[in-house]
């Protein structure tokens, strides 16, 4: 399970990105990584979780992301900003995933498609957003 959320992240990650720079919709972006071997390995269902939910929901998400960056969120990266939509999302819908995995999924994904240091940025941003989101954890 663990091995298809962290593909479903990546692509989600992607997906937002992709959403971030052009005028589709969330119905254009999954089909067309339905159609590709994007998804291949991902959990499919979370994918179109993440997806959906941070495409309707990132003015709320942004709110979220917002009191823990150093910039107008306009100037964040596009990679970085889609992290940070998927692990607010996490943080404060998905309950069922600790935080620590939500942090360091982030992480990850920005040492791997981000700027230089970006990873600890994403990591300081998530962590400060997961003391408020999830501080009975």
């Amino acid at each position: 399970m663990t091995r298809g959320r962290s593909v479903a992240r990546k692509c989600a990650m992607q997906a937002l990105y992709q959403w971030q720079l052009g005028a589709q919709t969330a119905d254009e972006i999954e089909q067309q990584f339905s159609s590709g071997e994007d998804l291949d390995g991902a959990d499919k269902e979370y994918f179109s979780e993440l997806l959906r939910e941070c495409i309707a929901k990132h003015v709320e998400l942004d709110a979220l992301i917002v009191p823990h960056i150093d910039r107008p969120i306009e100037q964040l990266d596009p990679v970085e900003h889609a992290i940070l939509l998927v692990g607010a999302f996490e943080l404060s819908a998905r309950l069922d995933v600790p935080y620590r995995v939500v942090i360091n999924e982030g992480v990850e994904l920005s040492k791997r498609f981000g700027a230089t240091d970006g990873h600890k940025y994403v990591n300081a941003v998530l962590d400060k957003a997961a003391r408020i989101l999830r501080s009975a954890e």
